[in-house]
């Protein structure tokens, strides 16, 4: 009996070894996923992409890195609840600190959950405020933040800064900057070239006193991305109709032109005249 307690130790160790290294490589993998996922919604919100590619950016393509990024997150942490030697249970990885738990992995759990509170509201943000539904999903930049922190601090105490250092800040980089850019003013993106700039901007170009605005609703897709750069001219209501002012006010301007950069189908026309 004694010679068997070895063998049962060592094949549970050897099991562990594999739980973790699926834990570490599914950690990797929604860790890249993320950054992407946080990237390419910067692109597509802002209209970058198609200046970048000349073609619409597909909105999908974002729902499907977060889909796939929130994936392997929830298998990292699911995989610690088939540790044998270990003192992790479903509770422990639902709620942060119980049972004393560490700060690191609470950073982690939470920075999930909200991922998760987002996906799962996503689908119904045409019955919810949109106003509300887009402050809950700009939570993410928060959400993505304390991720990238618990996952340098995993590596710290793993002993593999070494690769997140190499391989983790080379994503992190363009993350980071693609979010910082996206609340920069405009008259810096301008600067930088991430804008064109305004019309009464360019030289030799001058700006009209009225503006006429109207919507291709062929191209349309009600993603609301209008209403939130220009709020006082865009409006979704609730049965997913888009209302907007065909004739908004001078104070108006910059938000319609705004709102056309950023459209992702490229829906919206503004005309500029002189009255």
């Amino acid at each position: 009996m004694s010679s068997q307690i070895p063998l049962l130790v060592a094949q549970a160790s050897e099991f562990d070894s594999g739980v973790k290294k699926m834990a570490q490589i599914s950690a990797r993998l929604a860790y890249v996923l993320m950054c992407a996922t946080l990237s390419w919604g910067v692109l597509i919100a802002t209209g970058w992409a198609e200046k970048l590619t000349g073609r619409e950016g597909l909105k999908n393509g974002h729902m499907v890195l977060a889909s796939l990024a929130i994936a392997f997150g929830s298998i990292h942490a699911f995989a610690f609840t088939l540790i044998q030697n270990g003192t992790f249970s479903f509770i422990k990885l639902v709620l942060p600190f119980v049972d004393g738990g560490l700060f690191r992995h609470a950073l982690g759990i939470l920075g999930l959950e909200v991922m998760l509170a987002i996906a799962a509201l996503a689908s119904m943000r045409h019955k919810v405020f949109y106003r509300k539904w887009l402050r809950f999903h700009q939570t993410a930049y928060i959400a993505v933040a304390i991720t990238v922190v618990h996952s340098w601090f995993g590596a710290i105490a793993n002993g593999n800064l070494s690769v997140l250092w190499l391989a983790g800040l080379t994503v992190l980089v363009p993350t980071a900057t693609l979010a910082l850019a996206r609340f920069l003013p405009p008259e810096v993106l301008v600067r930088i070239g991430m804008l064109d700039p305004e019309r009464g901007q360019e030289p030799g170009v001058g700006e009209g006193d009225a503006m006429d605005v109207s919507v291709n609703n062929e191209k349309c897709h009600r993603y609301g991305t209008c209403q939130a750069e220009a709020p006082d001219v865009f409006k979704l209501i609730e049965d997913n109709r888009l209302t907007y002012n065909r004739r908004p006010p001078e104070e108006h301007f910059a938000q319609a032109r705004q709102a056309a950069r950023a459209c992702p189908m490229r829906a919206i026309e503004i005309r500029e005249r002189v009255k």
